[in-house]
């Protein structure tokens, strides 16, 4: 596993080599959206528009991440690019490519459906929580308001930070907020 340190220093590689890759000049305005592909409509919002100099959103360090190509897929799938480059602050509890293997066969694909789109935006959203706290800080708590509007408990295990019962692995500050790897997909209590 990568330390917050070598995070930050690869995802910092990754957008150095972005900027020098998207320098071309198209003619085309930054916020212009792209083109009817295939007839699948154009994905417009903030989440769309190339940004090379403002500090990577959540969203931009969960996409840079080779470790986190599940989550992107899934956050894609329910559209939810857009909430993620908001202004924030946001908390966003990633869980890693090994967090939603460890799930039971056939689970993810069957999130990722058209069909399932709204209980898959509902998993999402219980990952994600108003603030930017450090894992230090967040010992302090006992639970968190989720965005999906139900609670997770935070528990402390010696200095291991759990939230939903997964163990934060490493954080790393993003321009919105901060993203908190973790080990587990957290599952929201059904209702």
């Amino acid at each position: 596993m990568k330390t917050p340190k070598q995070l930050t220093v690869f995802l910092g590689a990754c957008l150095i080599l972005l900027a020098f890759g998207s320098c071309k000049d198209t003619g085309r305005d930054a916020a212009t959206p792209e083109p009817e592909v295939s007839g699948e409509p154009a994905r417009t919002g903030q989440a769309f528009i190339e940004d090379d100099v403002s500090r990577p959103t959540v969203l931009s360090i969960a996409i840079g991440s080779e470790d986190h190509s599940t989550l992107v897929a899934a956050v894609q799938a329910a559209e939810l690019e857009n909430a993620l480059v908001n202004a924030g602050p946001l908390m966003v509890f990633a869980p890693t490519n090994e967090a939603f293997d460890a799930l039971p066969e056939g689970t993810v694909e069957d999130l990722l459906k058209p069909e399932n789109k709204a209980v898959l935006a509902n998993i999402l959203k219980y990952h994600v929580t108003p603030g930017n706290y450090s894992k230090e800080f967040l010992k302090k708590f006992k639970k968190l308001g989720q965005a999906n509007n139900q609670d997770v408990a935070v528990e402390v295990k010696g200095d291991e930070v759990y939230v939903g019962g997964a163990r934060i692995l490493a954080s790393v500050p993003a321009g919105n907020g901060i993203v908190h790897v973790v080990d587990k997909v957290l599952l929201p209590p059904a209702e």
